[in-house]
């Protein structure tokens, strides 16, 4: 991120503009809507800008930029449609601490103006960082259409208010009084006439204030295997509402973006044969923070229901009466045989299909070798990387065809995607030639669909 949003405070501050043309014209639409005090200069303005001089709404002065003009100015807009003139001007507006934006000119600019939907005092902000202006107007035109204009007016409304709803204890309580408001009873008032607003908003404070506190409650939500946009909406909305999220090493910062900020993060990493964090202490976490009145979100990645040790997590809650439910996620084999355009289950092929670990909390896990080594057989393996050279070793002391297909998919879903295709024989070498650094499953008896395999866009290695 090049260009940090912020809202910037503009009421009473000097703005200058120097230019008179369409570029002077766009950038003074949108500065008009401020408090600022406005000039504008320009030899031979637009006529629209000498009516807004007329009006008053700005200052216009017919000449050019001079030395001494630009004196606690705020932000200067270098408009001239003239990159001389633009570069001369900027210079005499930064030697009095100005900011600068020179239109069309991003490698020039101190900072650059988004596109804007306004429903004041609710405003939203679209940037690119100069690098799409296209796109950010059309996020900006569908943005307009789903926004109801009335969206201000609840707004203004509603800030009028706040002060009486610090009845309410800071947090969750204040939170819950808000969003019924603006998602509910603001709504169905305001479609009686304005005037109806503020007794709803008298009427709710006076219920929240009466109604018994929220109790604390876990909810178990899986969060895929990377790719926020493989999310469920409800593991969204979880997320949007907890206090305390408590996650996993593997969970990514795309998706810890969506937690508000004001949430509590609690990393609990925990990685095969390396950094640890004992179970008994996640436990204690989640009793902790929901017997303190808390939405805990306890953040899984996958499906929490698989390899996730949620029975223990349950069994800690349960046993001092907390309430909590399961949200289900994408597990990884989902995500990784759809990476390879392969299914699970294949008529003719195979009927079932395993979901096992290559190790547990005693080390190397051990499973039905002999059924395994069968041919057709079809086996997802999650945390299989270490445990390569075991698993080989027990597949083919038990028969199995040293060419049966293995791929292995790094990080499915996710941008850094890798899938490595290889056999059981080489399977050790494979994975010690690739260095993959990344959460791995391995697809025992299934290979990448030729198609697939064929796309640029699969990161394909093979090894044999």
């Amino acid at each position: 991120m090049n260009h940090f949003p912020i809202f910037l405070s503009t009421q009473n501050s000097r703005i200058i503009v120097s230019g008179g043309g369409d570029a002077a014209l766009a950038k003074l639409r949108l500065l008009m809507k401020t408090r600022a005090r406005i000039t504008v200069f320009a030899a031979e303005p637009a006529r629209e800008i000498e009516q807004w001089h007329h009006e008053k709404r700005l200052t216009l002065v017919t000449r050019a930029m001079e030395h001494g003009d630009a004196v606690c100015v705020k932000l200067f807009y270098g408009a001239n449609e003239d990159a001389t003139e633009d570069a001369r001007t900027a210079l005499l507006a930064r030697a009095y601490g100005a900011l600068v934006n020179i239109v069309d000119n991003l490698e020039d600019s101190q900072f650059i103006t988004p596109a804007i939907v306004d429903r004041y005092p609710v405003t939203i902000a679209i940037g690119t960082e100069g690098a799409a202006p296209v796109l950010a107007r059309a996020i900006k035109a569908d943005l307009e259409e789903r926004l109801p204009q009335n969206l201000g007016t609840l707004a203004r409304i509603g800030k009028t208010f706040r002060k009486a709803s610090y009845a309410l204890s800071f947090g969750r309580a204040r939170r819950d009084f808000w969003r019924a408001f603006y998602f509910d009873a603001g709504p169905k008032a305001i479609s009686d006439g304005e005037e109806h607003v503020l007794p709803a908003l008298e009427a709710l404070l006076d219920m929240h204030l009466h109604k018994p506190a929220r109790t604390g409650h876990v909810a178990f939500v899986g969060g895929g295997p990377g790719d926020p946009e493989l999310l469920t909406l409800k593991a969204r909305r979880a997320l949007d509402e907890a206090d305390v999220v408590i996650y996993d090493r593997l969970i990514t910062p795309e998706i810890l973006e969506l937690a508000r900020r004001e949430a509590t993060m609690i990393d609990v990493g925990k990685e095969g044969f390396g950094r640890h964090t004992p179970q008994e202490y996640i436990n204690a976490l989640l009793v902790e923070h929901a017997q303190a009145g808390a939405q805990v979100v306890r953040l899984k990645s996958g499906d929490a229901t698989v390899f996730g040790r949620l029975d223990e997590e349950i069994d800690a809650v349960d046993a001092h009466g907390i309430g909590w439910h399961i949200v289900p996620g994408i597990t990884s084999a989902s995500a990784a045989v759809a990476a390879i355009g392969q299914s699970l289950t294949r008529r003719g092929r195979n009927t079932s299909v395993r979901f096992m670990t290559g190790h547990d909390t005693r080390g190397f896990a051990d499973h039905d070798w002999r059924t395994l080594a069968q041919p057709n057989e079809v086996a997802a393996i999650y945390m299989g990387k270490k445990s390569a050279r075991f698993v080989q070793g027990r597949l083919l002391m038990h028969g199995a065809d040293r060419h049966t297909p293995v791929t292995i998919i790094e990080n499915a879903s996710r941008p850094d995607q890798r899938v490595l295709e290889t056999t059981l024989d080489a399977l050790p070498a494979a994975l010690e030639a690739a260095q993959l650094g990344g959460p791995a499953l391995t697809f025992l008896g299934l290979a990448p669909r030729a198609a697939f395999a064929a796309a640029p866009s699969l990161k394909l290695e093979e090894f044999a």
